[in-house]
């Protein structure tokens, strides 16, 4: 699969003036509450009304949706508000009954898409369709994964193609629900900067109170959409409430963003600077992740300290250390001047740590 212009005609086509946004609750509950939602996001920037009907839950007991019955509901949607419809597929049955209903657009989750016997399936059933499928990332940051699961559609003969970037399970505590792993997205984009890529920051935030800036970060990094999970009253959502906001909510997140769009030398500049300002952004924000995780490692070893008695400055082993980034540093084109510095503020910062448990 090569990068194609051709790749984002279908976007291209829509002639938008805003990020495609593709909005609407988790899960289809009832179908008062798929309408209700639905006419209240009637005539606003919402262009796929997104509704799972089939929810693959962690554990089983949890509500698995309501199956091909929403089906129906999101016809009434489309009828009622003219709203394109979006669901999810994750099988071949799926695939068939979505097909039958006319639903416009269909993602393949990130569940499915770790598995290529599942996106094989997938790309069997719906080899040749016209509808639009995007293709959520793996739940572990494997790009060649992620790539490979959209590879099987575009060699199905599927042209309206895209991806949906939901971020990446982590067994650590972060303040996110999914880390974005954000230099992913951009490697994504720089291998295929023509194939439509979608933030959900629903899914890789887990708060709704965070989707603003995860959806601001997303388009300043050039992304072309947000999936974005609405519900009328979010708190007693059936599934993921805490992630979920009202449309009203959306609407302002909507009008506040800040979208970039190039419309002269000047502002293709402008375009291309906050874009790199926002890789470095990341960046730092991940080096700041790291420098913590660091400092708990060095209060651990304070406290072994502590227990047998031992000084908190070892030579032998800083030199170590800064031997091997030195070396390290050159390889990355990191000047020695540099490294020392910061290897030395580091180690000052672990010392201050030990030492305030040591002397505790």
């Amino acid at each position: 699969m090569e990068n194609k212009k051709e790749m984002r005609s279908w976007l291209d086509d829509m002639k938008l003036d805003h990020p495609l946004v593709i909005a609407g609750p988790c899960s289809a509950e009832t179908e008062e509450q798929v309408l209700k939602i639905a006419h209240e996001l009637k005539d606003t920037d919402v262009n796929y009304y997104r509704a799972g009907i089939w929810k693959p839950r962690t554990r089983p007991g949890n509500f698995e949706g309501v199956g091909a019955l929403g089906l129906k509901w999101l016809q009434k949607v489309r009828e009622e508000t003219g709203l394109k419809t979006a669901t999810e597929v994750a099988n071949r049955a799926h695939v068939e009954l979505a097909l039958e209903y006319d639903v416009d657009l269909l993602w393949i989750g990130a569940r499915s898409t770790v598995s290529p016997f599942i996106m094989q399936e997938l790309a069997d059933a719906l080899e040749g369709t016209d509808k639009i499928v995007l293709v959520k990332n793996p739940v572990n940051p494997d790009l060649a994964l992620w790539l490979g699961g959209i590879e099987r559609l575009y060699t199905a003969g599927i042209k309206k193609l895209g991806a949906i970037h939901r971020g990446f399970s982590t067994y650590e505590k972060t303040k996110y629900r999914n880390i974005p792993e954000w230099q992913m997205a951009v490697e994504f984009q720089d291998k295929f900067p023509d194939l439509p890529l979608i933030n959900d920051p629903s899914h890789i935030t887990g708060k709704r109170d965070m989707i603003f800036d995860v959806s601001q970060t997303a388009l300043d990094l050039n992304f072309d959409g947000l999936m974005i999970e609405t519900h009328h009253d979010p708190d007693n959502a059936w599934s993921d409430a805490a992630q979920q906001v009202t449309p009203q909510r959306l609407v302002q997140i909507m009008k506040d963003l800040k979208i970039r769009k190039e419309t002269d030398p000047e502002a293709e500049y402008n375009s291309k600077l906050s874009n790199l300002r926002a890789q470095i952004d990341v960046i730092d924000n991940q080096l700041i992740e790291t420098l913590g995780k660091r400092m708990k490692i060095s209060d651990s070893i304070g406290a072994l300290k502590k227990e047998k008695n031992v000084a908190v400055l070892q030579s032998n082993r800083w030199n170590q250390i800064l031997g091997a980034m030195i070396l390290e540093g050159e390889t990355k084109g990191l000047s020695e001047e540099f490294i020392l510095r910061m290897f030395k503020a580091i180690h000052q910062e672990s010392i201050n740590h030990q030492e305030k448990i040591v002397n505790g």
